[in-house]
Order: structure tokens, then sequence, then C-alpha cells
């Protein structure tokens, strides 16, 4: 159930569906601490009525919840860190085998399992770049907050990660 799947995240820290944990919820207390009061209603039971536990309006409405907290950039930390030290590509095809080809052809690392690529999207409340792709690619359109701007251009993982080697998980380029 979703409930569960709800529990069981929040015992790693990590949120459901935009929703902060049990535990961050009871950091920031009930919407401008409005009170709230129980009843028991026939079919559904013993049941809250009252504001919930978010920190604005906004939030409660979705405008700034979000997934990214902590626990959440740490996972995405240990994914890109596992798919660059894989060694077996996607469904246990190719990987290291064609890591030249593909440094040698793009520049970059293509496949899981060939030091390659995982996306990690990249937010304004992430505390480091992530990077998206990891290629070394990267732009800009609209006015963007300066966590994402450090991973644009000249920013760690944007065209600056480029400057730092050949390939992007930062090993050397593949010899013959």
């Amino acid at each position: 159930s979703e409930t569960a799947l709800e529990k069981t995240l929040n015992k790693d820290g990590l949120r459901y569906r935009l929703n902060r944990t049990e535990k961050e919820a009871d950091e920031v207390g009930r919407l401008m601490d409005l009170p709230g009061f129980e009843v028991n209603l026939p079919l559904i039971g013993q049941t809250y009525l009252g504001p919930p536990k978010v920190a604005s309006v906004w939030e409660a409405l979705g405008f700034t919840a979000t997934s990214n907290n902590e626990a959440r950039q740490q996972e995405k930390l240990k994914a890109i860190s596992k798919a660059r030290e894989a060694k077996k590509g996607v469904k246990g095809g190719p990987g290291a085998e064609i890591r030249k080809k593909w440094l040698d052809k793009y520049g970059y690392p293509r496949l899981v399992g060939s030091g390659g690529i995982f996306y990690a999207d990249q937010l304004s409340s992430d505390k480091e770049p992530m990077g998206g792709f990891n290629m070394g690619k990267s732009g800009q359109m609209w006015p963007i907050p300066d966590v994402v701007k450090g991973g644009n251009y000249g920013g760690a993982k944007g065209w600056g990660l480029k400057k730092k080697g050949p390939a992007v998980d930062g090993l050397p380029k593949a010899k013959n």
C-alpha cells in the first residue's frame, strides 16, 4: 500500500510524493499553529481535521513542496558513484569493454558499467551541483539559483568539468 511505502521510505529519511517525513513534519509543526481536532466518522473511523504539518501555505498547495531533502541528495550521489564504478552494462550487457569507443567518439562514457552516466536531476535545493547526465554539457535560458548556475558553464558539473580531464568520471582516457 502507499502508506506502507511512505513509512518504508521515511525510515531511510526519504520523502514520498513531496511530503515531508514524519520527523521533518514534526520539526515544522502545524501550519501557522492553527488548532485541529479529531472526530470519529462513520466508515472511516478516527480522523484528524485541521491544518497540515507544512512550513507555509505555498507548501501545502504544492508550489514549494519538494522531495529533495538531504537523504535524497545522498542517494543521488550514491547512484552516481555506483554507475561510475559498475563494470557491467544495462541488463548485464557490454559495459567496461566499450568505454574506449564511447570516450573517443563522444568525449564521455556512454553507458552504465562503462564508467558511464547516471542522470541525477539538478534542483535548486541541492547543496552541490549534481550535473544532470554528468556529460559536461550545460546551458541556461532563464535566471537560475546559484547552486544550479554552479553546475553550468564553467561550474564543477558543466563545461568546466571538461577542463579537469577527458572523461567526466575523472578516469584517464582509455588506451588502445
